[in-house]
């Protein structure tokens, strides 16, 4: 009878461990770089100011929170996050102003506010990655980018994995000026919302002179977040 030495089997056991181990797939995503659980809170320090017209403007600060309240399953069978937008002046009291959605859908993060969906985020994230972001409307396209991936501060946080997503960075210096992106940092979700819209005054007398007669300026900066 051909007798096999026991340390033979001892090979073949950590051969075929250590194979399992190295074919195991990366499931690793990056869903964590928007985090979508109940519970889940992130509060901002804003700056905004509006532009109704020439000279005739209005700046605030306050605070905006987001809380993840409820889920539901939609038609598709997708589960749709639920978000309490609230407002408050001295980030003591809190109101709610307006509710919205957020979802995972075909490796998307996909955002609903005021009834407009937008994929606000892509998986696995990587540099220099574009998509649609209107993909699920019915209006123009409009590309996103991946332009960063890295160490970012935010205030007076440091987020050593973190991703800005350049939404639009554009100014003809004649008619407008639309800057837009978004930071989101691992484990956290997004950290950072930079709004810049603007239009400039086209009259003869001020055409070519970057004098805005309306838009919206809205910079929004984590200050705290977790779990409630």
């Amino acid at each position: 009878m051909l007798k096999i030495h026991p340390l033979y089997f001892l090979s073949l056991i950590a051969f075929l461990f250590s194979c399992t181990e190295t074919e195991k797939p990366d499931s690793d995503f990056g869903l964590d770089y928007q985090p979508l659980e109940v519970g889940l809170f992130w509060e901002y320090e804003v700056n905004e100011t509006i532009v109704f017209g020439e000279s005739d403007e209005e700046s605030s600060s306050f605070f905006l929170r987001d809380r993840i309240i409820y889920t539901y399953l939609n038609v598709e069978n997708d589960l749709v996050y639920v978000l309490a937008r609230e407002k408050s002046a001295d980030g003591t009291d809190w109101a709610v102003i307006v509710n919205y959605l957020m979802q995972y859908r075909n490796m998307t993060l996909l955002r609903t506010f005021e009834n407009k969906k937008t994929v606000n985020l892509v998986f696995p994230p990587e540099l220099e990655k574009t998509w649609d972001a209107q993909i699920f409307n019915s209006g123009n396209p409009d590309e996103y980018e991946i332009s960063f991936l890295g160490k970012i501060e935010v205030g007076q946080q440091s987020f050593s994995q973190s991703l800005k997503v350049l939404q639009e960075e554009d100014d003809d210096e004649i008619t407008f000026r639309d800057n837009r992106y978004e930071v989101f940092a691992k484990g956290v979700g997004l950290v950072e919302q930079y709004y810049e819209v603007y239009t400039y005054c086209s009259r003869n007398d001020c055409l070519g002179q970057k004098i805005v007669d309306s838009g919206r300026f809205t910079h929004l900066k984590i200050k705290s977040y977790g779990k409630l």
